[in-house]
């Protein structure tokens, strides 16, 4: 009765016997352990692959984001040089004219978008300008803000 508290076995038991028993629980016990690992290493698997997952579509969206950024900045400075290509085009054009080179007329562009400012003796000098202004590639429009001042 004592040895029945303690959950042991009868000792009627050759050693043979005992040794299989605790050959057999811990094979079980072995194998239960190795279900649990493999459980254990394929979740550890899925959530690093999860976690590669996030990682990579946050670096394709950054890499995404960085280019159109670039891309951006680029068409931005492109505009820019375009819009310096059409002023000083006009500007030169307008020096070469023998109308209008006399008079002082300050040509801005922004995105294509041509200001004609300054002062002019005629009608004829103010439309002369605005239509040599528009005659060059890459003009959207032209806002003529020429005004007429009789000498």
């Amino acid at each position: 009765m004592a040895l029945s508290g303690c959950n042991k076995l009868d000792d009627n038991q050759t050693a043979g016997q005992k040794l299989d028993l605790a050959i057999g629980k811990t094979e079980k016990a072995a194998a239960e352990a190795r279900v649990q690992g493999e459980q254990s290493s394929a979740d550890v698997k899925a959530k690093t692959e999860a976690i590669f997952a996030k990682a990579g579509d946050a670096l394709k969206n950054a890499t995404e984001n960085a280019e159109s950024s670039a891309n951006v900045f680029a068409n931005k400075a492109i505009n820019k040089i375009d819009d310096l290509a059409i002023t000083t085009a006009i500007s030169s054009e307008l020096l070469k004219d023998a109308e209008i080179k006399f008079f002082r007329i300050n040509v801005d562009t922004k995105d294509g978008a041509v200001v004609l400012k300054g002062t002019v003796p005629t009608d004829l000098v103010r439309e002369r300008a605005a239509a040599i202004a528009k005659t060059f590639s890459g003009v959207q429009s032209v806002d003529n803000q020429l005004v007429i001042k009789a000498k």
